[in-house]
């Protein structure tokens, strides 16, 4: 089936709030069979609504609308969605006891205008709202399936979860599975380049590859009827692909890269510390996101300036006036000054220029030298980056949790 989920209100067109509600239903139907097609966002407005509702009826079998359920006037939903379809509003008791009860729960008083929410399309199936006043509703049309959700995401999201998908489910006798290659280290085109091969011959499963904030993701998709498992016909796929990518692809179970380094390191028992500068604690942070990590993660220094570099890590001076803080003899010392402090099997170092200032002709921007400190040595990597702080700051942790994943599959952590 080909859905379509419509987005209702203005606030959403001056951009005041993100359309996360199309967000997470397009990530659900697909498990039930149902391909997100169109995607689409229209202001309180009546004319233009209903001109892409009728939009919508033409070229979807399953249109999903979120918003405009609300007392006020601008919620103008329900009715457009009655009149298009020639259908009454009629008053439903039972929609019309949950909202005076959630008001009497509440301690507060309803007025007038919430009694337009319990008045709903003819012939509709009602979806009961439990954590707010305004009731949603299905309604079966000419072949085709309309879905009215409210807006708020705290109210959408458990109505859909325990009605919609369930009805929807039914109607499909086909899944869509899908499996996620998360790589790093190769961009988006020379991953494409390797398996275009597998790209132009695809019927099922399907294949695309994207770019995500630093890494790149296949994802392989899969239909099977609803009775079995797309695994087989994803399994092949995944294989080939990641037998030509090798050890650039990090993960296929939805794992980040921070996720898989920090299981490496709890499974082999080593114990890592962190010394910051341009990331600020932000590979810190990241890790200590994860449960478990304080098992092997020790501590972090945050070494902004040369004089901490020197008092914390035990950086040279000399080190410092001859290279700069910027350069691979610094990060070395780093390294091996937090390894040293701290005890721990790893010591890792971070230090560049994350701009959007501070850059020169032979040190610019996106310039950064990260350093892991182990029992045989220091591994340091150039990296030169570009985008902005945030993007700059971002990949950088990406490149050093990849180094840790990477040491430790390779020398097992020793």
């Amino acid at each position: 089936m080909k859905a379509e989920i419509l987005a209702v209100g203005t606030e959403l067109l001056m951009g005041q709030i993100a359309n996360t509600n199309a967000q997470y239903i397009s990530s659900r139907l697909p498990e039930i069979g149902i391909g997100v097609y169109f995607h689409s966002v229209v202001g309180d407005n009546a004319e233009r609504l209903k001109q892409i509702f009728k939009l919508a009826l033409s070229r979807s079998e399953v249109i999903i609308l979120t918003g405009g359920l609300g007392p006020t006037q601008d919620d103008i939903t329900k009715e457009t969605v009655s009149a298009v379809l020639g259908r009454r509003l009629v008053p439903d008791q039972a929609s019309l006891d949950d909202i005076e009860d959630f008001f009497r729960k509440r301690g507060r008083k309803m007025t007038k205008n919430n009694l337009k929410q319990a008045c709903l399309p003819e012939g509709c199936t009602i979806v009961r709202n439990s954590a707010g006043t305004a009731p949603g509703c299905i309604i079966e049309d000419s072949g085709k399936t309309i879905v009215l959700l409210p807006g708020p995401p705290s109210e959408m999201k458990p109505m859909f979860e325990e009605t919609v998908m369930p009805y929807l489910a039914a109607k499909s006798d086909c899944r869509l599975e899908s499996v996620y290659l998360r790589i790093f280290g190769i961009g988006e085109s020379a991953v494409e380049d390797e398996i275009m091969d597998l790209i132009d011959g695809q019927t099922n499963p399907t294949i695309a590859s994207y770019a995500k904030d630093g890494e790149v993701m296949i994802r392989i998709t899969a239909m099977h009827p609803k009775d079995s498992t797309g695994t087989d016909i994803i399994r092949p796929v995944a294989h080939e692909i990641k037998r030509r990518l090798g050890d650039a692809v990090f993960s296929d179970d939805g794992s980040s890269l921070e996720e898989v380094a920090a299981r490496l390191l709890m499974e082999k028992k080593m114990t890592v510390s962190f010394a910051e500068s341009c990331t600020g604690g932000l590979l810190a942070a990241r890790l200590t996101d994860i449960p478990g990590i304080s098992a092997v993660f020790d501590r972090a220094a945050v070494t902004y300036s040369n004089r901490s570099k020197m008092e914390q890590l035990c950086v040279r001076k000399e080190t410092l006036d001859r290279y700069g803080a910027v350069s691979e003899q610094t990060a070395c010392e780093m390294a091996l000054g937090i390894r040293n402090i701290s005890g721990t099997d790893l010591g890792i170092s971070v230090t560049g220029i994350a701009g959007p200032g501070g850059g020169t002709d032979k040190k610019p921007v996106g310039l950064v030298y990260t350093a892991l400190a182990h029992r045989d040595g220091v591994t340091v990597k150039r990296l030169d980056l570009w985008g902005n702080r945030e993007r700059i700051r971002n990949v950088t942790c990406l490149h050093v949790f990849d180094m840790i994943r990477r040491h430790l599959m390779v020398s097992g952590g020793m």
